[in-house]
Parts: C-alpha cells; structure tokens; sequence
C-alpha cells in the first residue's frame, strides 16, 4: 500500500483477502530438480513422511517447502511469490519500454508511466537529494506553535504520506449506501497492532527494542544529536503507548453497528476541544461538513485529552516519524536501509531488501495502476477472461443458492432474504469497463519520492471529490494486474481482477476440474460470496445498507455456530505460543470454510467427479483437496507469522487449508482420516455454517 497504515481505514469496507489472490492454476515447472514438464503438479509436491491426517497442508506441499528455501529478499515462499514474479516480469516490460521512450506526450499515459519507473531506478539522484524534499514540510512541523496549526498538519500528513493521529477517509454511508460520508476512526500508531505495545512474550519485548532503535535512527537523520535523538524516541513510545492503551482491541472493531456514530460536526467539536476539526475539514479540502461517522468515540476523547497532557515538542517529533516513515521507502539507501531494518526485518524476518528494479515496479503499479492496467489488459490477459470466470462464477452461485434452501437451520423468512441478497450480488470480473482519469497527476524524472508524493495526492484528492457525490457503483478498488480479490459489503459486490486466472505451464490447457473447482471456484467465487455472509458480511442487506434481515432465532444459531468456528481457531498455536485470534480471523475463517464446501458441491456436479477416474495415482476427490492446497502453498517465516497473527484477520496458511477441511467428512473419507489423528474432529465439533 501506499500510504503506510492510513489506506487500512480507507478500505475498511472492502473484506480484503490478503495473502493476495484465491485463483485458478496450476504449474508444471515448480520444482527445479524434477526434470519431466509432464509430471503432476499436486503428486509431485507430496511429502509422503507426513501423514494427511495429522498435518495436511504439509503433506501437501512440503517436499515442494524442502527444495525452495525462502529467499533472503522474501518473507515467504510458495505459489503467490511464483504468480506475483510473473505478474511483475510483465508489469517491468510495461515500465521498461514506457522509460526508454525520448519523446512521449507530456501528461501521456507513456510518459508517467516511464517517468515514474526512470525516477525511481535513479539511485544517483536519489541518493543525493536524501530527504531534501521534504524539508518544507519538516520546516512547517518546526513552527507549529498550536493545536490548530497542529492539526493544519496532520492534515497535509494525511494526504501525502501516513495516517498521524486518527483514520480519516469518504467512503460509502453503511446505513445510506447511495450517499458518501466522512469516517473518523481510531489510528495513529507505528507498529502494526495495539497489542505490540503491551504483550510480554520476547517477540514483543524485542519489536518495541528494535523500533525505539528505528526511532532514534530517523530522528538522527534529521540532524538531531544522539542523546536527543534517544530521549525524543522515548517521549513518542511513551505518547504511542497511550494512544494504543485507547485504541479498541481488533476483534472489537469487527462489529459495524458498534462502530458507526454518526454525530455532527459541532457535537464532534464539544466532544474534542481540543482538537480543530474546522481546520482540518479546511486543509484536506472540504468546505461544508454537517455529519461525520466516528467509529470509536472514546478514542477521541482521549486524544483529545494527550493534545493538552503531552507538549507540542513531543507533537512534533511524533509527525516527523510519520512523515518520514511513509515515504521512507522511496528516500535515499541510508534512510531506506532504517526502514527496512525494522518494518522488514525485525517485524517480518526477511534479511535483505529485493532488488531496486523489484521494488520500483511495486511502486509504480501501486501509484499507477490504471494506467498499467490499461497495458496490461491489452497486451498480457489471456482473450476470453471475463467470461470464463463469470461462467465459473454462476456455477458457485448456483450451488451456493441451493445449499441456502436446504439449510436446516436457517426460517424460510430469512431465506428469502438471503437468496434476494444472493441473486442481486454484484460480480465485477476481469477488469472496469470505465478506467480512472489520471490526467491531474503530475509526475516527472527528477524526483521520485515527489512522484510517490503526488500520487498520494492525487489519490486522496480524488477521495475528498466524492463528498457530496452520489456514490459510483461501478467504480473498482483494484487493478486486473492486481493479485487480490475482495467483497464489498456496501455495495453487496465482489470483484476479482482479470490476473487471477494466469495459469503458467498450463498456457495452452486447463487443469483438471478438480483444481479448478478447489481453487477459482471454492477458494475464490465461494469465499467471496461466503463474504457477504459472514460475521460482518451479513449485517449489510442487498442494497449494502448495515439493516438487521435476519429473524432472532435465525440469528441467534447463526450465531452459535459461529461461535464454533472462533473457538476452533483460538486451539491453534502458529508459532511459539501465540494462539490464533480466532474472534477476529472469523470472517475469513468462516469464507475459508463456506468456499470449499460451496467448490466441492459445484465439483460434484462435472464430468471428472462423476467419472471417478485416477490422475497421476489420486482420486478425483484427493485432486480437489491437494488442489485446494496448492492455492495455499505458501512458507512463511516465524517472524511472519507471529506478526500476522497480532494484526491481521487471516490466519496464517497452514491454517486456512487444515482448518476448513478438518471440518469436511469428504476430506475425511479422501484420505482415510482417522479417531486419533490431529485434524480429526467429531462431529459434535465440525463447523457447518453455510
């Protein structure tokens, strides 16, 4: 992302599945010593020293895990490195050519594209102007003598770099669907979750030693002696600690009714004092707000309070680092090298930073993805790519309807609901029929961090444009070349870009149905519909309005066997001892689990399942599990995943794969799992939602 921790709230919303991509492939050529292109992808990836039963995702892949280490640039290794590798080969070629062009049209898509790349490929330039650029605005944080002027910055922080303070953004009414609001929510802290500031374990300890260390090192940059340097580090723990002390737990921010406070802007004002909300509405570039929607309204109070508690120096020292932070990434190797010290290796594990043209090609996709996309429609998406995952998509869809009529837990009244929820389900595949208008951005060669700069800016000026604007259904949040899919519960949509359904080594033909259905049609169209039902999903009606349809009773055993799933997850140990969240991993937990189950019943009716014939020695339904585990082929580092687990609401991969299917009798019967063994489950305690 962009803008470090400020696109977070922006997209808040948008129920990313991260680890980016639930997709259709397989891949002939992925382990280097097995020299014969026609062997089975799923047989050969086997590790037969492990048993099914008791840890299948590692029976699944693991031989594939002992012959490719993670690389010292990556935090993991496995299929979505693989795709993410093709994907940004092209997206190079795209830069590549655009930056060697000499006489492109100035403000053409070419010339941004190929000035953005040249930009940021020059490390002699960038190197040299060091953080330069940004000295006018670490001048304007220096004569801040006020909380007005104060927050005058944090607005102009907001907008070209991170999110100080508090989230801010327009997006979608959760209750008026049709209209765009301004949402205010809790924010401002450098490390990824609360939980880092007060946890014991030494993970914990060490991440807030090494980002005091970080602290120091930025505050150094900016010419501030050492022992100063030190005690300003300190000072802004201190101030952070207080601000997570406030935040609200993540598993407390899952429920959307419980954090939407619309109020006005002067009952905002008495509520916060201290804090000028005119100036800031002013800055960011909105004239008249009446309302806003305030997700966490003691949050406030309490920031509130810490303007007057803590002194302006503190105030100050805390926006250079957030400044800072959020564009280190595209400053000079000395202050990269900072940045990467902490928020990769002490926080993710990984020992050494990819290679600059890796690194560029990321950021100029991310700043100009439309433009990009436009290329990469045209020049690298297979022809007929919308239609083959709309037809995939209806066959979920079709499945997923009739498992909703033949619920036994579920009234017909809510049924009817549901199903109208379901048929007016928007799909958005493949890529936008209308392209965003980039023509207001300016980009150039001679810098590239000002490149990063405008395009933030461009980006969030864009976003204050919406209010007061009728919302635009058919606007997308991602890019075809984007490896990613979401649902979007506002407007009851999901969207999954054109990208996915890249097969490399199957070029010229497609993999068997069962891995088809197991991963484009279960892990992909089945968790994203599965979406619009789930713990936050399915308080938003078919209009995408937050508005109760269920009946009680129908809530309270929807509720129930929700319940199961939490507390299936808070079992697991990722790694040392942190336990899974399982509260707030559920939405994902629970679209992990309904999009197998839905991909299943749709593979059940083709022609292979009903064959029952063996590929390479496995059975149709052993295909459709093994296939459904090389959709979440990934090896992650321990320091990856002790931070997945305090701050993302996915769990880690080994999870989503022996999570969900220890839950499904088929799986059981595939590969003859067993009383005793570690995924075997009674019945009593396997989840069936949906």
């Amino acid at each position: 992302m962009l803008r470090a921790t400020s696109k977070i709230s922006v997209m808040k919303k948008i129920l990313l599945t991260t680890f980016l991509g639930l997709f259709f492939f397989v891949i002939s050529n992925l382990t280097k010593a097995q020299s014969n292109a026609q062997q089975d992808a799923l047989a050969s990836h086997i590790d037969s020293t492990v048993n099914p039963g008791n840890d299948f995702f590692e029976f699944a892949s693991g031989r594939w895990f002992k012959n490719h280490p993670i690389p010292p640039t990556e935090q993991y290794n496995g299929i979505f490195q693989i795709i993410q590798d093709t994907i940004n080969a092209q997206v190079k070629e795209i830069c590549v050519k655009a930056a060697t062009l000499n006489k492109s049209k100035k403000g053409s898509n070419k010339q941004k594209i190929g000035d953005f790349y040249a930009s940021g490929m020059d490390s002699t330039a960038i190197n040299a102007q060091k953080h330069a650029v940004l000295q006018p605005e670490l001048d304007r944080i220096d004569n801040i003598h006020s909380s007005i002027e104060l927050m005058k910055e944090v607005a102009r922080i907001q907008a070209i770099s991170g999110s100080p303070m508090f989230g801010f953004y327009v997006g979608q009414d959760d209750k008026i669907s049709s209209k765009n609001a301004i949402f205010l929510s809790q924010g401002g802290l450098s490390l990824p979750d609360r939980s880092y500031y007060f946890a014991t374990d030494q993970r914990a300890k060490k991440i807030r030693s090494e980002f005091l260390k970080y602290a120091d090192s930025i505050f150094e940059i900016l010419n501030q002696s050492k022992k100063t340097a030190q005690e300003n580090a300190k000072a802004l723990m201190e101030l952070e600690t207080h601000i997570a002390k406030t935040s609200r737990k993540r598993e407390d921010t899952r429920d959307p009714n419980k954090n939407y406070h619309k109020m006005t802007v002067s009952g905002l004002q008495k509520l916060t004092p201290n804090l000028d909300w005119q100036q800031f509405f002013t800055t960011v570039g909105l004239g008249q707000v009446d309302t806003v929607i305030v997700g966490q309204p003691e949050f406030f109070t309490a920031l509130d309070g810490y303007i007057k508690s803590y002194p302006l120096e503190i105030w100050k020292n805390y926006l250079k680092l957030h400044l800072m932070s959020g564009l280190a990434r595209y400053l000079d190797d000395a202050t990269y090298q900072k940045y990467f010290n902490f928020y990769d290796t002490a926080l993710r594990g990984i020992q050494q930073p990819r290679p600059r043209w890796k690194r560029v090609v990321n950021t100029t996709n991310r700043a100009l993805g439309d433009l990009i996309g436009q290329v990469y429609v045209a020049e690298y998406l297979p022809k007929g790519t919308k239609t083959k995952l709309m037809e995939i998509g209806k066959a979920i869809r079709d499945v997923y309807s009739d498992r909703i009529k033949n619920l036994d837990w579920m009234s017909e009244q809510t049924k009817k609901k549901a199903l109208f929820k379901l048929d007016h389900m928007i799909f958005k595949v493949g890529y936008p029929d209308k392209w965003k208008d980039l023509s207001s951005m300016h980009i150039n060669r001679s810098s590239y961090v000002e490149n990063v700069m405008s395009a933030n800016k461009w980006r969030f000026d864009r976003m204050i444009y919406k209010y007061g604007k009728p919302v635009d259904r058919t606007e997308w949040h991602m890019e075809p070349q984007t490896w990613n899919a979401y649902y979007n519960p506002s407007n009851n949509e999901i969207v999954m870009p054109g990208c996915i359904i890249i097969v490399p080594g199957y070029e010229h033909k497609l993999a068997d149905d069962a891995i088809l259905y197991s991963a484009i049609g279960g892990s992909f169209f089945g968790h994203e519909i599965t979406h619009g039902f789930d713990d936050q999903g399915s308080k938003y009606d078919a209009n995408g309005n937050l508005n109760n349809w269920w009946t009680p009773q129908d809530s309270a055993r929807f509720y129930a066997k929700t319940r199961m799933i939490v507390r299936q997850f808070d079992n697991y140990t990722a790694v040392d001892s942190l336990h899974i969240n399982g509260e707030s991993t559920q939405g994902e937990n629970i679209a992990d689990l309904g999009g197998i189950m839905m991909g299943y019943q749709a593979f059940q009716r083709t022609k292979q399942y009903k064959e029952d014939k063996k590929i390479a020695g496995l059975t149709p339904d052993q295909r459709f599990f093994l296939g459904y585990a090389l959709a979440w082929m990934i090896h992650e580092r321990p320091e990856t995943i002790a931070n997945q687990v305090r701050s993302d609401v996915h769990s880690p991969a080994k999870f989503r794969v022996n999570g969900p299917l220890s839950n499904m009798p088929a799986f059981y019967s595939a590969f003859d799992v067993e009383k005793g063994e570690a995924m075997w489950r009674p019945d009593s305690l396997r989840v069936k939602i949906w």
